[in-house]
């Protein structure tokens, strides 16, 4: 498979143009790097070359490094993979290191051979690292175009050059966003932030490219970090105005990830232990940095969960045998905060959208949600008062079910009453097509209860958005007992048209998310009412890697939702109902008018504006804080809640595929995403030991933290959820 092309041309520039077969977007492979290695080595070898293109042959440059060679290099490296992983990673530092040396002579720094990048499209990656060793980059003027080095977002950072050249290039400070946020930019933004050189429109890329290759001096070819005396913008980590950079850096990094993240310390570690040696010495200490992120479990969990598990269930890994079902009109009933986000996500992805609710004035209001978005995003410079138009055109408001006939899918998101509920499904159902599916956005209410109320039980199905619509990437679909095929893969190709990610569960009371989400919030809660102080609740959680610990996030959702869910619980588990002791917190602090955020009165004081000022001292009084609070058990007990209603979920058939219960938790409610998801966190400490902290918190703290005998089963034959012992494959 060639995935380089190279060909020579009559003034003597080589174009080496990068086109993977049976791929939308170049990704690297170690095969593409050979080839690429092998091209360079013909055009400076041959004296009719005068000078390098590298381009694509697609409309983008490249979308990064195929991570899963970079799993299989590990896995291939013997007995020793760190070494194989370092070897890998150098010989990519080799090639990238000759393309911007060019077969110049290193003490004349004369006589090399100019070496141009030509981005036609986005260029992200290593599709960024390999034009940042070229002697200049061209980017066609390409609005839509993204380039940058997202690789911290998927639990690794940029190892192939791209940490230690941004940073010598524009100094720590200004490599910061684009390093430890892996923030992106148009080219005209990459342009002005000192990352690329030249913008030229997409019909001179090529031209302009050559002909600056042709008119190059042997100066233009010679590195700064390359040259005598040479002094990294903003001053090195010694210097005086460097020191306070890399001090402010080292704050950021635990502010941020609160020292659970490998990647962005070791990111750190490479920028500030590499300015202080010889170029060719830094790129040895990255790659070193970077084997010691590949080689942490972290970093593998990551990969699988934000990458390679989430593309697949994207792509439809799940998705029934059906024909498409695209969605070209959809009928929103109830424009309250989750109906008006589903109107307005429907609409951006272009499906024409009937937003119906009791009165035109509420239909209205929902509406109106999307145009302050639209508003705030032409504002930011990122939307048109034309795009707003065409999106606000898709959207008609109305009272009337007959205005939903033509829709090919309904999203009911009413009141939480199954009676409401069924009355608006049988209007909808009385004009819509017979070939409609219908779907219900429930957060707690069983699918086939709410079937009941359907004429046709097949075409329903649960669709569960999560709040704020726009914002929230997981849709969690839902099958009812007589949901039928159709069903799931319309709902799997609507939410991969609004461009959002879907997990498919069985129906059961909280379906999967809420069943882990709300143990979690009541074990904080929990924890709370037996003393344990309110920040140690919340900081112990975010201390694992959650984004906000169980009391912050139950203000955020608000009390006396919870105080709802819980009534409603009760009343269907009876004498079972667990949660007794947290309803005792639940319930006062909402006959307290503390609902939340929303009431600028929770566990938090706000001010006026909803800005969290502290924890409410209030609480004390009547659940006095103790001394003593062990850190590790509030960890195991808040960790535990979620985790083995996963492995319950799993167990019981809810999921089906715990690629979904990985990426669902991780999306969903921001699940660690350093450990992969629960059952990525279960493989990196065991199933033994976690056996071992649920038998103690069970003799302890009761029987909400028995042992799943899914797990114990793991633990004695020494399975774990993933990789070649995986429980699932011996089932």
């Amino acid at each position: 498979m060639t995935e380089f092309h190279y060909a020579l041309d009559a003034d003597g520039v080589a174009t080496i143009t990068w086109d993977v077969p049976g791929k939308t977007m170049n990704v690297m492979s170690f095969e593409g790097l050979r080839e690429l290695d092998a091209c360079i080595d013909k055009a400076l070898a041959d004296d009719a070359v005068k000078g390098v293109v590298i381009t694509s042959g697609k409309a983008d440059f490249a979308g990064g490094m195929d991570l899963n060679v970079l799993a299989d290099m590990r896995d291939n490296a013997g007995d020793n993979p760190a070494q194989g992983l370092f070897d890998g990673i150098m010989s990519m530092h080799h090639l990238l290191r000759k393309i911007e040396l060019a077969g110049m002579d290193r003490k004349t720094q004369k006589g090399g051979k100019p070496i141009a990048a030509a981005l036609p499209g986005t260029a992200m990656g290593i599709g960024l690292e390999l034009p940042l060793s070229c002697h200049r980059i061209f980017a066609a003027d390409n609005p839509r175009a993204q380039i940058g080095l997202p690789e911290i977002k998927v639990g690794i950072f940029p190892g192939a050059g791209g940490t230690t050249r941004l940073s010598w290039k524009l100094g720590a400070m200004a490599a910061a966003p684009l390093l430890l946020e892996g923030k992106s930019n148009n080219p005209a933004k990459a342009k002005a932030a000192g990352v690329i050189d030249e913008v030229v429109p997409a019909a001179d890329l090529l031209s302009a490219a050559k002909a600056w290759v042709l008119g190059a001096k042997d100066a233009d070819l010679v590195k700064p970090w390359d040259t005598k005396g040479y002094k990294v913008p903003g001053g090195t980590p010694y210097s005086a105005p460097g020191f306070p950079t890399f001090v402010g850096a080292s704050v950021m990094v635990h502010a941020n990830t609160w020292g659970v993240y490998p990647a962005a310390k070791a990111l750190l570690s490479a920028v500030y232990e590499g300015l202080q040696v010889p170029f060719d010495t830094a790129l040895k200490i990255e790659a070193r940095h970077f084997v010691s992120v590949l080689m942490n479990p972290s970093s593998s969990a990551m990969i699988r969960s934000l990458f390679v598990n989430k593309g697949a269930l994207e792509k439809g890994a799940n998705r029934p045998d059906v024909p498409d079902e695209k969605v070209s009109k959809v009928g929103v009933l109830g424009a309250g905060m989750m109906g008006a986000g589903i109107a307005y996500v429907s609409a951006a992805a272009g499906i024409e959208v009937v937003l119906l609710d009791s009165t035109i004035e509420a239909a209205e209001r929902g509406k109106s949600y999307s145009t302050g978005i639209l508003d705030k995003a032409i504002k930011r410079g990122r939307s048109t008062e034309e795009k707003k138009a065409r999106l606000l055109g898709q959207i008609t408001t109305t009272t009337d079910y007959a205005d939903l006939q033509g829709c090919d899918l309904i999203v009911e998101a009413v009141f939480e009453d199954p009676k409401v509920k069924a009355e608006v499904t049988a209007k909808a159902e009385a004009v819509i097509p017979e070939t409609a599916i219908y779907a219900s956005n429930t957060s707690t209410l069983p699918i086939t209860s709410l079937a009941q109320a359907s004429n046709r039980p097949e075409q329903f199905i649960g669709i569960h958005f999560f709040s704020p619509v726009d914002k929230m990437l997981l849709v969690e679909i839902i099958k009812g007992a007589q949901t039928g095929p159709r069903a799931v893969a319309k709902a799997l190709d609507y939410v991969r048209q609004i461009r959002k990610t879907p997990i498919v569960v069985n129906d059961a009371r909280f379906f999967y998310a809420n069943r882990c989400i709300i143990p979690y919030i009541n074990e904080g809660m929990r924890l709370a009412a037996e003393g344990t102080p309110l920040p140690m609740v919340d900081h112990a959680a975010q201390l694992l890697g959650f984004p906000v610990g169980p009391l912050q996030l139950v203000d955020e959702t608000s009390l006396d939702l919870g105080a709802k869910i819980a009534k409603a619980t009760k009343a269907a588990m009876g004498n079972d109902y667990p949660d007794d002791a947290v309803d005792d917190v639940v319930f006062w602090m909402v006959d307290e008018g503390r609902l939340g955020r929303k009431s600028k009165a929770g566990f938090f004081d706000y001010d006026d504006a909803g800005k969290r000022l502290g924890y409410w001292t209030g609480f004390g009084a009547r659940y006095p804080a103790q001394d003593g609070a062990d850190l590790t058990e509030v960890q195991n007990r808040l960790m535990m809640a979620q985790v083995l209603e996963a492995v319950r979920a799993l167990e019981e058939g809810v999921l089906e595929d715990i690629r979904e219960g990985d990426v669902g938790a991780i999306l969903g409610w921001g699940f660690a995403p350093w450990s992969g998801g629960p059952f990525g966190w279960l493989d990196i400490i065991g199933a033994e030991k976690a056996v071992a902290i649920c038998d103690d918190l069970e003799a302890r703290f009761g029987k909400r933290f028995a042992c799943p005998q899914m797990l114990r089963d793991m633990a004695a034959k020494g399975q774990t959820f993933y990789g070649p012992k995986s429980v699932l494959k011996a089932a």
